[in-house]
């Protein structure tokens, strides 16, 4: 369940966030979050504004077909883009699974916005696609990422090898008791 303008319209909001799609005005304040070393230290490095042009032709392509990938993350209080999160497709060996991902900017980092995004993606993922279980994948050095897990209700499953890197696999599904925790 997508919407057909997409956009402009929000499809998810909480408390302090609205969550959008992407669109080609976003750019540029996509580039900056991907340049930033402190934000990309646990992924695959910092990115050209290039690149992350191409990243997000990609994103929006995927988002038109099938309703899933990133979302913009629009800080309320000030109406700025502070990141993306979404639902991501991720082939885990050789299953198809669908990843509850976030990113925010590092001046947003510590004050549970990310948890916020991450509840509202998996609520959405669960509520609006039927989806029976959802994961996440995180570098093992990556305590902060994993702390957001934890709270959206995750458990460690396993590592996985995922593009030639190790990463802790936290799940969640859609009929399992919640055992989040505030924060």
């Amino acid at each position: 369940m997508y919407l057909e303008d997409k956009t402009d319209m929000a499809i998810l909001e909480t408390e302090r966030l609205i969550l959008r799609p992407l669109t080609r005005d976003d750019v540029d304040a996509l580039a900056a979050l991907y340049a930033d070393p402190d934000v990309m230290r646990y992924f695959e490095g910092t990115r050209s504004w290039e690149a992350s042009r191409q990243r997000l032709e990609r994103i929006i392509d995927q988002y038109a077909r099938t309703g899933v990938d990133f979302l913009a993350t629009i800080y309320k209080e000030n109406g700025q883009f502070i990141g993306r999160c979404g639902l991501l497709w991720q082939n885990i060996e050789g299953v198809q699974e669908v990843e509850v991902a976030y990113m925010l900017a590092k001046p947003y980092w510590g004050r549970g916005l990310a948890t916020e995004a991450a509840r509202a993606i998996k609520e959405h993922g669960f509520r609006d696609f039927g989806f029976r279980r959802l994961i996440s994948l995180i570098d093992p050095d990556n305590i902060g990422s994993i702390r957001v897990a934890e709270k959206n209700g995750m458990r460690y499953d396993r590592d996985v090898e995922v593009d030639d890197h190790l990463c802790r696999m936290y799940v969640v599904y859609r009929d399992e008791p919640s055992v989040t925790s505030e924060g």
